[in-house]
């Protein structure tokens, strides 16, 4: 099995300690009687990594710092909606790493509130120095971020603009990296994942995983997506998207086709970060079963989503499933009135 040694060769900054732990959930397995039919439930916990309270965009984050310190970039920009987690990761590695931040935010959801607009992720952009703004409705983030890297370019400074999500193949490559990492663990602890299930939203997390598996020779169909985004048929789209063009930067052919995606739209409710029954019991559940914290609008759809797979039998008996849990715990705090008892 290939390791994908081309992965290191690529520019990057080390903003991760080391690999994230895989911890067995095993009082959520008693809870559902999963050891009768031989199905161990297994969490990669992406939301532990120590900067700017941890989450997956800092291993996309990883791949565009390095893009920003080969071009020479002094400014960070970034566009998301309003309680953005890749938002407040890319203000973290900012702050960490010496690059001024600037932030353009959107209303992507139908919330409001001093909850959702003054807590949560949008205090700790705050905190960690940034700037942001908030954008009026239907102004166009990219276009806005494109005109600011203009400005900056007329005072002699050098900014990157990182799209929706750091979800470009450049970002997916850290979810191709985690891919290896997952591989070295299974190794370790002497097991094989039969199932990765992971949220889907701007396609960066499951397409690098994709480009991963298929890097090391193995089945890509093995990364499950939960959409918490878009429908099925657009988010399998981009990830294939996303999975070949990751696969061009390391090198390889882009054989990623659609039937190697797998892509389930059925939690997504009534819109990206609005709140649903399933969301609130699988974030329930999570916390009083194993003291773990999902967030509301990604982990907390694709947990529901696999919980309904592990109750109605779609996960079969004897399966080894790995849920890679990827932050965002912030957000709770803006959603306090939908998580109250």
């Amino acid at each position: 099995m290939s390791l994908i040694p081309s992965l290191d060769a690529l520019p990057h900054v080390d903003l991760l300690d080391g690999p994230t732990l895989i911890q067995r959930l095993t009082r959520i397995e008693e809870h559902l009687g999963l050891a009768a039919r031989g199905i161990r439930l297994f969490a990669k916990r992406d939301d532990t990594m120590s900067l700017g309270g941890g989450g997956n965009k800092l291993r996309k984050l990883e791949y565009h710092l390095g893009h920003a310190r080969r071009i020479g970039a002094d400014t960070l920009i970034s566009t998301g909606g309003l309680q953005s987690n890749h938002a407040r990761l890319t203000a973290a590695a900012a702050a960490k790493h010496g690059f001024a931040c600037e932030l353009f935010l959107s209303r992507m959801v139908p919330k409001d509130g001093i909850d959702y607009e003054a807590n949560g992720n949008v205090l700790l952009d705050d905190l960690f120095g940034a700037k942001p703004l908030l954008l009026a409705r239907g102004e166009n983030g990219m276009a806005v971020a494109e005109a600011r890297t203009a400005a900056l370019a007329r005072e002699g400074r050098k900014a990157l603009v990182i799209p929706l999500g750091g979800s470009t193949p450049t970002g997916a490559l850290g979810y191709t990296r985690c891919a290896r990492e997952i591989a070295q663990q299974e190794t370790t602890m002497d097991l094989r994942f039969d199932r990765v299930v992971v949220p889907n939203g701007s396609s960066g997390t499951q397409a690098g995983l994709v480009a991963g598996y298929v890097a090391m020779g193995r089945d890509p169909s093995v990364v499950r997506g939960y959409s918490v985004l878009a429908d099925a048929a657009k988010a399998r789209q981009s990830t294939v998207t996303f999975a070949n063009e990751t696969l061009g930067l390391l090198s390889l052919p882009p054989t990623v086709a659609g039937d190697d995606v797998h892509i389930d739209a059925t939690q997504l409710g009534d819109g990206y970060g609005v709140a649903t029954d399933a969301m609130k019991a699988a974030v329930r559940l999570a916390a009083s079963r194993e003291g773990l914290l999902l967030d509301p609008v990604y982990s907390g759809k694709a947990f529901a989503g696999l919980l309904g797979a592990l109750r109605d039998g779609s996960v079969r008996d004897g399966e080894t499933v790995l849920f890679v849990v990827t932050g965002g715990a912030p957000g709770l705090f803006a959603y306090r009135e939908d998580m109250a008892s």
